[in-house]
């Protein structure tokens, strides 16, 4: 676990000397404190650990001891993370490979961890991208087939899926309910 510094007021016999050895130490409680507060709410990625001690103007030096010990104690870990992502992404999402890819990225992280996640996806995009269209197909009963097919395929897009297969998906889906 990092160690977090305490806050105290320093009331002890020390001397200005001792003064300026606690500011770092400070100012690296303040850090661990600040990223443990956002931790408690969502996993982050080593970028955005990096920003978070940025924007709260940690110096560079400090920022680095912290997320070198928080990466050591497993608080942050982009592989842990972007398997998360991948779980939510194919679970409750039903997201293709396009758009997993884009979330990973937009949360920062790395080329080759992404990858990584992406091959260890199941082979089983055309099936998720045909059972989201079996369920949107169902509300699209009363609308013009042309009308739903481009509203349908413009769904199964949207959420990442390629344009061959999100219409394959769309056009199979549209004909189980009309048939």
């Amino acid at each position: 676990m990092p160690t977090v510094a305490s806050s105290g007021s320093g009331s002890g016999s020390g001397g200005s000397a001792e003064g300026s050895a606690s500011e770092p130490d400070d100012v690296r409680a303040r850090g661990e404190r600040m990223l443990l507060r956002k931790l408690r709410t969502r996993s982050l990625s080593l970028r955005e650990a990096r920003r978070a001690l940025t924007d709260a103007e940690i110096d560079d030096a400090v920022a680095e001891e912290i997320l070198a010990d928080f990466e050591g104690n497993g608080y942050v870990d982009d592989a842990r993370l972007a398997e998360q992502l991948l779980d939510s992404a194919l679970g409750r999402k039903a997201q293709g490979a396009t758009a997993i890819a884009r979330t990973l990225s937009q949360r920062g992280l790395d080329r080759e961890v992404i990858d990584i996640a992406l091959a260890s996806m199941p082979d089983d995009e055309a099936d998720r991208a045909l059972d989201f269209a079996r369920q949107r197909a169902r509300g699209m009963s009363g609308l013009d087939h042309d009308v739903a097919l481009r509203r349908l395929h413009g769904q199964l897009a949207r959420r990442g899926f390629s344009g061959s297969l999100a219409m394959n998906a769309a056009r199979q889906a549209l004909a189980e309910t009309d048939g």
